[in-house]
This record gives structure tokens, C-alpha cells and sequence, in this order.
């Protein structure tokens, strides 16, 4: 076992580090051995906010004893436990909870014309309230110095095309294209709204939602809509909303559950890219290693060999920024696992 533990600080460092791409630190990584937990997450339900809150403090105060003795590169957080749903529900939208999985927005508008009374609620009336709330009650259950995992958000547009039933939605890109920047527009309203009271009292530094990287500032968002959209819809539509987001809060990181290859190139345009991080395609995963060697750092939704890491070490662009998830089975392999990649400079 290394001798010396990196604290909270050293940790956070090294994520710094890692998102700047003139630093020397190419890897980070993080052991997760957490599986016990996460098979017992609560669903995120507002009515379940005692089931919730109790999971969220057992969870952080695990990974906080864990930091104690796992040399990796994790940083404990508050998970807020939170869905797809809640902004697409503050703007109006029923939300179905089904009893064995997460909840989703159901679709509000059916036609361009719905758009323009659509309203942009008040954030302390809306349903976004009571995350505040449970903000509040944890953080002052676990006291100062903790951050947050950031609730789950898409960009404007993702969440439109939760609001707006969706075969109208893309073809509203065509023959609606201003009933599909004014949904937009009134969603960012209330998402910006909504990030500048987080961060105004929770601070900057934050986790991504997912995947739960370390940020010391900027915002993190899902796109996924940009995967059945042309390069020139994106550049029209996606391209303005994520350069402001991005400009607003000082960098961004971006998850894309979407087949995407075709943007690629466009996500090189965002101004203050920090972290990238793609589901698919699946075979071609490896290739955004050498395609954004230089452009952004990489979080790859991918668990990687704890016990033999010269496998993959090697097999990484000599430029590329690359955080990097191990899976340990318990704390003995953890330890093992952390030992290893200390040996290779990691």
C-alpha cells in the first residue's frame, strides 16, 4: 500500500491539471467499488426525499472513509440523485414514474404554435424549489467543505425535445425553426436561472453528473439530440446555445449518449471545452482518444483493467488527457489496483 494518501487537495489538483491540456498530467483515475451502494439507490422521487437523503449522506460518508486509505484520484460528494425530468417538468410537463426505473417528462406541446404560451416559470415556484432545499439540509448535514454531484441537465435543446412530442420537435427544425429557438430561449432562461442561484450558494467546484468527474468551475451537460441532426442543424441550433452556456459560466463538459461521429467536428467549435465524454459508437470509441488528443480532456465511459494497466496505458495518444474508471470487487483490490497504476506514474 503507497505510503502517503493523497488528501482532498492534492486530488483536485490533479483534476486541474488534467483539464488543462499544457500540463504534464495526462491520467487521472478513480476506483469504484461502490456496487452494494449503488444496487440500493433510491428512485429519484420527490416523495422519497427521506430515502433519498438517507442514501445521499450513507453514500457520501462511504466514499469519504474511503478516502482515507484509496490512493486514487476520487473526490467524495453529495449525489443530489436526480433524473432526466426535472427541468422539462418545471416548464410544465407530467412526469410518469414507473415503479422499476427512472421517472420521464411526458411530451407538453404537440405544435409550434403552443410554444408562444408557454410560460417561463418562476424558479422558487417551480418544481426546481425543493432540490434547493434538500441542498441546503445536506450541506449543512455534512458541513462546510463538501461539494456536490451536479443534478442532471441537458442543454436547452435536449430538454425541448422532452417537452415537444418529438416527430413534431424535428420537423419544427425545418418548418418551424424560430418556434424551435424560442422553446429553446425560454428553457435556457430557467436553466441559467437555475445555475446561477447553485452556484451563487453551493460554489463553482462541482462533480459531473456523468460521468462524475471533478470540476473546479464551468457547467456539464448532456447532448444527445445532435446524433439525428445534421452538421448544419447544428451549427444553426446547438452550436449558439452551448458557446453561451459555455461563455456564461467559464468552460463546459459534455456527455453525448448519441451515435455522434458525424459532429465531431463541430464540438471542436465550443468555445471552453474542458471534458468530452461518448457512449457511442461502440467500436469506434477508441478513435476519439486520437480525435481530441488536442482539443479537450476525456472521460471515456469505459471500465479499464485494474490488474494489468500496461495494456491501455500504452495504447494512449502521447498527448491525450484521459481520466480513467477501474472497477475493484473490495478494499483489498482497490489497494492492489491503486498500487499498480501508482507504479505507473498515475
Amino acid at each position: 500500500m503507497s505510503d502517503k494518501i493523497k488528501s482532498i487537495a492534492e486530488r483536485k489538483s490533479r483534476w486541474c491539471s488534467l483539464l488543462d491540456l499544457s500540463s504534464d498530467t495526462k491520467h487521472v483515475f478513480q476506483v469504484n467499488l461502490y456496487k452494494d451502494l449503488d444496487a440500493r439507490r433510491p428512485h429519484p422521487w420527490e416523495n422519497l426525499k427521506k430515502e433519498r437523503m438517507e442514501w445521499i449522506l450513507e453514500n457520501y460518508n462511504a466514499r469519504l472513509e474511503a478516502s482515507n486509505w484509496l490512493n486514487d484520484d476520487s473526490i467524495p460528494y453529495i449525489d443530489m440523485l436526480t433524473g432526466t425530468e426535472i427541468f422539462a417538468e418545471a416548464m410544465g410537463c407530467r412526469v410518469h414514474r414507473p415503479s422499476d426505473n427512472m421517472p420521464f417528462a411526458l411530451p407538453l406541446i404537440q405544435q409550434a404554435k403552443e410554444v408562444s404560451k408557454l410560460k417561463v416559470p418562476d424558479l422558487w415556484d417551480s418544481s426546481l424549489a425543493y432540490l434547493f432545499e434538500m441542498a441546503d439540509e445536506l450541506k449543512a448535514k455534512v458541513g462546510p467543505g463538501a461539494i456536490f454531484r451536479m443534478v442532471d441537465i441537458q442543454s436547452p435543446l435536449d430538454i425541448a425535445a422532452l417537452i415537444w412530442e418529438k416527430t413534431e420537435f424535428y420537423v419544427a427544425f425545418i418548418e418551424e425553426p424560430e418556434a424551435v429557438k424560442e422553446l429553446a430561449m425560454k428553457i435556457k432562461v430557467l436553466l441559467t436561472q437555475f445555475l446561477d442561484e447553485w452556484f451563487k450558494r453551493y460554489g463553482k467546484e462541482f462533480i459531473a453528473h456523468f460521468p462524475n468527474y471533478y470540476m473546479p468551475s464551468g457547467l456539464t451537460l448532456s447532448e444527445d439530440e445532435i446524433g439525428v441532426v445534421s452538421k448544419n442543424t447544428f451549427d444553426e441550433f446547438f452550436l449558439p446555445e452551448l458557446t453561451e452556456l459555455s461563455q456564461r459560466y467559464g468552460g463546459i463538459g459534455i456527455h453525448c449518449c448519441a451515435d455522434s461521429k458525424h459532429q465531431w467536428p463541430n464540438f471542436k467549435k465550443i468555445p471552453g471545452l474542458k471534458v468530452l465524454n461518448f457512449v457511442r459508437p461502440d467500436d469506434q470509441l477508441l478513435l476519439t482518444y486520437k480525435e481530441f488528443e488536442k482539443c479537450t480532456a476525456q472521460v471515456p465511459t469505459k471500465d479499464f483493467d485494474g490488474q494489468n494497466p500496461e495494456a491501455w496505458i500504452h495504447s494512449f495518444p502521447k498527448e491525450a488527457h484521459i481520466a480513467i474508471e477501474v472497477k475493484a470487487k473490495d478494499k483489498e483490490e482497490a489497494i492492489i489496483i491503486c498500487d499498480k497504476l501508482s507504479n505507473y506514474g498515475l
